[in-house]
């Protein structure tokens, strides 16, 4: 597997590009966490780190073809009976780093931590689902089915974003930094389903795993080394405001107890 990706330009580069930008983001948040105080600040930074660094170990694990493998099409796909290299590490990837920018994203909100576990869990089945979307080999249909119930988990995530956080962020006072990061999730999160609907592992509009694995690679450089610094960005020159949400909270708890 690892000659097999070496050997294709556009897949290798899709990977390498990653593992660089990927290294060079921890480097530079661990540089800007370094004056960020407070709990709350603390928390969201610390989980804004972990996602470069999840994504490095993961683009790694790509490249080194330990987490690739020869999947058979089923009959009924454009390419049945082929055998296509599936980048199944990826899913395993999103699994870990998906939560990670919901949590920063949701204690940047100030939400629920109910509300918040509840979207995380929705988020994870939509990963897992998706892998089994990916993997399945026995039927096409049972391929979509389980890219259907992704897309399901995918609407419980969208609602939150879109519906119950933004007025738990005004509150917050992170209202406009929440937008900014909602927009640029939402918009960059519908554009891996896609990717799969079109390339190798849906409809195969796409035939290549290089430009399906681009695809994939383009939207994880804006969605989370893009987003982390500009979610690192604000928190580091706004932590008062981060940690009076946090106040805000513990005083009600006091009140109510």
């Amino acid at each position: 597997m690892f000659d097999r990706i070496q050997g294709d330009a556009v897949l290798s580069t899709s990977l390498w590009v990653n593992v660089a930008l990927a290294g060079l983001s921890a480097l530079l948040f661990v540089y800007m966490g370094r004056a960020v105080g407070g709990t709350r600040a603390k928390l969201i930074w610390g989980a804004t780190l972990l996602i470069p660094l999840v994504s490095l170990s993961s683009y790694l694990g790509l490249l080194s073809g330990l987490t690739v493998g020869l999947v058979e099409m089923p009959s009924g796909h454009a390419l049945a009976g082929q055998e296509v290299l599936s980048q199944w590490g990826r899913y395993l990837t999103w699994t870990l780093s998906t939560p990670l920018i919901l949590l920063a994203l949701g204690l940047l909100a100030d939400v629920d931590i109910a509300d918040l576990l509840i979207v995380i869990a929705a988020d994870i089945g939509m990963c897992l689902t998706g892998l089994a979307a990916a993997l399945t080999t026995s039927s096409y249909a049972l391929r979509w089915v389980f890219y259907v119930v992704s897309c399901a988990f995918f609407v419980v995530v969208l609602y939150a974003l879109l519906v119950e956080w933004p007025a738990e962020a005004e509150t917050a006072g992170s209202g406009e930094i929440f937008g900014t990061l909602r927009a640029l999730t939402v918009v960059l999160w519908l554009g891996y389903p896609i990717v799969w609907a079109v390339g190798i592992e849906g409809f195969a509009l796409v035939e290549s795993v290089g430009l399906t694995s681009w695809g994939y690679s383009a939207l994880d450089v804006f969605a989370k080394y893009v987003f982390a610094y500009l979610l690192l960005s604000w928190v580091a020159d706004n932590q008062s405001v981060v940690e009076r949400a946090g106040s805000v909270d513990a005083g009600s708890a006091v009140a109510d107890d």
